[in-house]
Order: structure tokens, then sequence, then C-alpha cells
């Protein structure tokens, strides 16, 4: 297949396909080699310490994670991406601040990603099909048992950070990744230099001390997987520390000195949807099933469906400033909901109580990040 071309035609090749991805909306692209063995025994420790809580799939396929070729047969190189989504018109520190307003993770304030890079990525494939025919190649957008940052780091797109996400010197960490899987030899891209340095600032902001070591988080503390991939009643000891956080946790990348001047996303589809920007705790609290999935058709928060929403809103009704409209609306809820649901009714209503005769008083950790947000992203509002 690929003995038909030189060492220079793969190079022009490489250089075609970075090209046409940038064509594609990817604001970068790098290649891979698909060596990962030295990611092996660090993941396969992470899950024998159950950090990946009820997450089973990350234990699932054995070896595939970690060696491509096995996922994909013919494959001997990566073609990773990435696209930046932060919005323009997202809130930062506004939200945070008022608990009545929820707290959405910014990546899920648009439309879900998966499907639109899947298809850019399918169509980079079609445009190496038309100057190669031997090409085989298959695309991912965390669909699959993809060591994705493994891959972009690799390629150069970043280094892993303390909280280990990808890191860009130029656009923080605001941004997706994808992958194509390749059957060229193409020339591979290096590595860039760890610039994290000294820096502590999402370990130490972290709400729930989730990141117990440098590019290790414990998922069963972090509230990003508390509020959507977790199932079962939130554990009592984080709820207080969610906050008004209703869906995923931004705080370890919106500390993060990477982050104050990152760009937002020339994407139209992933900006913030008009009734997620200024979202009000009672408002999405109110929404029936048949609202919530009307209202968040195509983006990634219907996954995790109604249940889990009425959960995750309830904590952060619980952790507001005392209203008796928060207790009229949990008493009404509490009447007809399930007991999973109800046990989470209950601690608000209790919450809401020991606030009746005090003011609501932010967690520390909250008001410290307000402050540096405030001094480092000048673009919120």
């Amino acid at each position: 297949m690929s003995a038909s071309l030189s060492c220079e035609q793969l190079q022009q090749l490489a250089n075609q396909i970075k090209q046409w991805g940038l064509e594609l909306g990817f604001a970068q692209v790098g290649i891979s080699d698909i060596d990962l063995e030295a990611h092996a025994l660090p993941l396969q420790k992470w899950l024998d310490e159950g950090m990946h809580g009820s997450m089973n799939f990350m234990a699932e396929h054995g070896s595939k994670r970690y060696r491509p070729a096995e996922l994909h047969p013919g494959t001997l190189r990566v073609v990773t991406v990435r696209m930046n989504y932060l919005p323009p018109n997202a809130k930062f520190a506004s939200n945070l601040k008022d608990p009545l307003q929820a707290y959405i993770s910014r990546y899920s304030l648009g439309r879900d990603y998966h499907k639109m890079m899947r298809n850019r990525l399918k169509k980079l494939g079609q445009k190496i099909a038309e100057v190669v025919p031997e090409y085989q190649g298959r695309p991912f957008v965390d669909s699959a048992p993809v060591m994705e940052r493994a891959l972009a780091e690799k390629s150069g797109l970043g280094w892993t950070g303390k909280h280990s996400l990808l890191l860009n010197e130029k656009a923080g960490s605001w941004f997706f990744l994808g992958e194509l899987f390749v059957n060229l030899p193409l020339p591979t891209d290096t590595p860039v230099k760890n610039q994290c340095g000294s820096c502590v600032a999402c370990k130490t902001i972290c709400p729930t001390n989730a990141i117990v070591a440098d590019g290790v988080v414990d998922a069963r503390r972090c509230i990003s997987y508390l509020t959507i991939e977790h199932d079962g009643a939130i554990p009592i000891e984080f709820r207080q520390n969610m906050g008004n956080r209703i869906y995923g946790c931004d705080d370890c990348q919106l500390v993060c000195p990477f982050n104050r001047e990152a760009p937002v996303t020339k994407e139209t589809d992933f900006h913030a949807r008009s009734e997620l920007t200024t979202p009000q705790l009672l408002e999405l609290f109110s929404w029936s099933e048949q609202e919530f999935l009307d209202k968040t058709q195509g983006s990634a928060i219907r996954r995790i469906g109604h249940k889990k929403w009425l959960r995750n809103l309830s904590i952060a009704l619980g952790n507001a400033c005392y209203s008796e409209q928060i207790i009229q609306a949990l008493e009404q809820a509490n009447d007809y909901q399930e007991s999973f649901l109800q046990e989470h009714y209950q601690w608000a209503l209790q919450q809401q109580a020991l606030k009746e005769q005090r003011p609501f008083s932010h967690q520390r950790s909250t008001q410290r990040l307000i402050r540096v947000i405030n001094k480092g992203l000048p673009r919120d509002s």
C-alpha cells in the first residue's frame, strides 16, 4: 500500500492533511505514532485503585486502549485534531457567584460535539482517500477505548496538565479532541514541553480535592463525574462543595493561567443556548421530562436524563440561600417523585431549614475561584 509513497511524498501528504484539517474547522492537527505502552501500567494502577468509579467501560477492552492497532487493525499512525469550544457568550464568575443560578460546564452549553467532529474527520479521511486509494482509516471522537490525550500529547497538540486535561500554550484547555486512525506511515510530530512548572492552582482549587496527584483524578470525588457519569445518589460528603454546579465543573480550567487568553470558538454550534446563559435553578427544576428533552435536544446534557438532572438541581437548591420558593418547589416535587430523588430533596430541605436564620455563604473555594476569575478572565460579565 504505502510502499508506493516515498518519504518526500509522505511528508507532503502529512502537510496536506494538516491543511485540510484547518480548512474543515479544526484549530490544530498533529500526527502521532501508536506506541502507548508507557501508559499501560499507570492506567492499570488507576483502575486497580477504583478511581474510575462506576465507569466500568474504562476497565473493558483490555489492551485495545493503549494498542490502537488492536482497536482498528492496520493502524500505523493517528491523526489527532483539536477544536476550540469556548462560547463567546459564556458566563464564568457571574454564574458561580449567584447561588440562584446554575453553573453548567462550558463545553455543554451549545450543541453536542461528537457527531459534528466525527463527520468532519470522515471528510478528512475522504480527502486522503482521493489521493491515496489504498487509504484505510476510522474516526473517533470520545466514542471508543482511545487514549486521546496521550495521542494528542505525542502529536504535539499540547501536554497533560496536573488536572489531567491536555493544555496548549496558546489555547489553554477549552477544546475537544478527535482522532483519525490511518494505515499510512506518515511522519510524526514532536511532543511539546510540559509548561505547568510549579503551578498547582488546579489542584488547590478543586472543590472536592479530586486531583490526587499530578495528572491523576479520582473520578469518585470529581464533580464532573458525580453530576454526569454517576447514576446513584451523590455522596453526602460532596454535596455542599458542589455548590450550584449542576452539570460538570470547570474550576480547574478556570484558574489555569493558560486559559486566560484562550480563544473563543468560531463554531456557532458551540455558542451557548439562550436558556443556558443565565440559567435560574428554579426555572430548570420546573422543567417536566418532556421540557427537559425538548430544551436539551442536540445537547450533551440530554444524555444524563431527567432524573439525574433533578438530582443535581436539588443539591444546588439545597446549597442556595434560604428561599420560601425553593422550599415550596422541593416540597411539591417530593410529593410525587420516587425515592431516588426524595433522598436528595429531603437533604436539600434540611439545608434550607438550617439557613433560615442565617444568610447564605459560599464555600471558601468558590470565593477564591471567583477572585481569580475576575482577575484573569476579563471577557466575563
